[in-house]
């Protein structure tokens, strides 16, 4: 966050360095005489996935969307100086809590900002991990799907980068204060309107953000597909934002495959099949002990696993309390934390039962330290569970586990990001003057026929 002084200086070297602005764009296209007050800024999540934090102004307002820190199992960090020192989070002026203690980063006493707020598109660590490191004095918000779902999740202080002492002593949340708002319901910080809009994506409470200033549209997809159970609200979306002068858009996929890719043909391609497959699966091994294990926010996965297949679907405690705040839904469980999460009785099973159980039962394993006690010859069933994959050095040694015991592995996924050919179609169905691809590692893959595009700098400003 800089004051005018500092923005006009950090204006000047990109200009000297040749770096495109959306300035020099209007410029070299003649679309437009008139300079835009409006400023955008990439402070993170360029040229990665994950760790989006960008910032937009207007006069004496802006806003940050989202706050979440670049995930990368290989270099672990603990708090707000190591993710700092190790450039997983950038340093911002004043936007963090200022009674944590920093050695090496200091703030200017003020920002030249009379408005200020921070919105997030989803739960995600991504894109919420360090919302407790928020300066509390700035508001935070989301829809209420995601806002139930981070206070939910970090009932055990986890989940989330903690709280400083000084604001636990205040309360006995273990979340910062957040928001919730209604998709569609538009909040404004100055003269900056920011509408919050649900979109499909493998995350309970996701959405984008259409945001208009005096002198510009601006869209951010957040991470978003077309292939889940919500493609209504992502086609919604682009309908809103249609025309708009610059997108924001995700494009976690083309990091992977080009625009050209198509699943094949065998590949579980959506929610829907995947699904079948599980209740194949469990169907056609009627005598095996068969566990599994997805990710937590994955809300509506789940109920249809459950309602799908022919055994009882038992969570964990924390999962299925998760759950039933979520959706009302009392799932079976079982408890090894011996924490109270308010569930009913009459749906504990124990844990005993489901080690020793091959017909009855299909349960998650959440802890690896269990593996050695399930039966040899079972199955186990990995979606989109942590670890996420082999890029995780992690995953080969947990895969490894169940080999030793025989037990099969399936890792039955589907992605949370919209296919390359759909990315297209979202740009497609937009039509914005101005695209920026973000969230990725190969994001000149995505084009625009509409406009421009620019492939930003981290810091850079528009």
């Amino acid at each position: 966050m800089l004051n005018d002084k500092r923005l006009s200086i950090t204006r000047r070297k990109f200009q000297s360095n040749k770096l495109t602005n959306l300035t020099k764009l209007s410029r070299s296209t003649k679309r437009s005489k008139k300079i835009s007050k409006t400023h955008i800024t990439f402070h993170n999540g360029i040229l990665t996935i994950g760790g989006t934090i960008i910032e937009i102004a207007y006069e004496d307002s802006h806003i940050f969307f989202d706050f979440g820190s670049e995930y990368n199992p290989a270099i672990p960090a603990s708090n707000l100086q190591e993710l700092l020192d190790k450039k997983m989070v950038p340093y911002i002026n004043n936007i963090f809590d200022p009674r944590i203690e920093l050695i090496g980063y200091e703030s200017v006493n003020k920002s030249g900002f009379k408005n200020e707020a921070v919105f997030l598109s989803h739960v995600h660590l991504d894109h919420s991990k360090i919302v407790n490191y928020l300066n509390p004095s700035i508001p935070l918000y989301t829809l209420e799907g995601t806002k139930s779902l981070l206070e939910t999740l970090n009932i055990n202080d986890d989940f989330l980068f903690p709280l400083i002492p000084a604001q636990k002593n205040k309360s006995k949340n273990t979340v910062r204060t957040i928001i919730g708002t209604k998709s569609d319901e538009t909040i404004e910080i100055g003269k900056i309107k920011v509408t919050l809009i649900s979109v499909d994506h493998d995350a309970y409470g996701s959405c984008g953000l259409f945001i208009q200033t005096p002198d510009l549209s601006i869209a951010y997809t957040g991470d978003l597909r077309l292939h889940g159970y919500r493609k209504a609200d992502t086609m919604k979306f682009c309908q809103i934002c249609k025309n708009c002068d610059v997108l924001l858009i995700e494009g976690v996929s083309v990091s992977f495959q080009d625009t050209n890719y198509t699943p094949p043909a065998k590949e579980i391609s959506n929610e829907q099949d995947l699904i079948n497959k599980i209740s194949e699966l469990v169907n056609e091994n009627p005598e095996k002990q068969i566990t599994f294990n997805y990710y937590i926010s994955n809300i509506e996965r789940i109920m249809k696993i459950i309602d799908a297949v022919p055994r009882k679907v038992v969570l964990s405690a924390y999962y299925s309390y998760i759950l039933k705040d979520a959706t009302g839904y009392q799932s079976y469980y079982y408890n090894l934390d011996g924490r109270d999460y308010g569930l009913a009785k009459d749906k504990c099973v124990e844990y005993d039962t489901l080690l020793s159980d091959h017909k009855e039962y299909m349960w998650q394993l959440t802890s690896t330290d269990d593996i050695d006690k399930l039966l040899p010859n079972g199955i186990y069933i990995h979606s989109n569970a942590v670890p996420l994959g082999h890029f995780d050095p992690r995953f080969a040694p947990f895969m490894q586990q169940f080999e030793s015991k025989n037990i099969k592995f399936e890792w039955l996924c589907v992605s949370g990001h919209a296919y390359p050919k759909d990315l297209i179609r979202i740009i497609d169905s937009i039509k914005p003057k101005l695209l920026v691809p973000i969230h990725s590692y190969r994001p000149e893959r995505l084009y625009n026929k509409y406009g421009r595009r620019l492939l930003p700098k981290k810091g850079q400003i528009l």
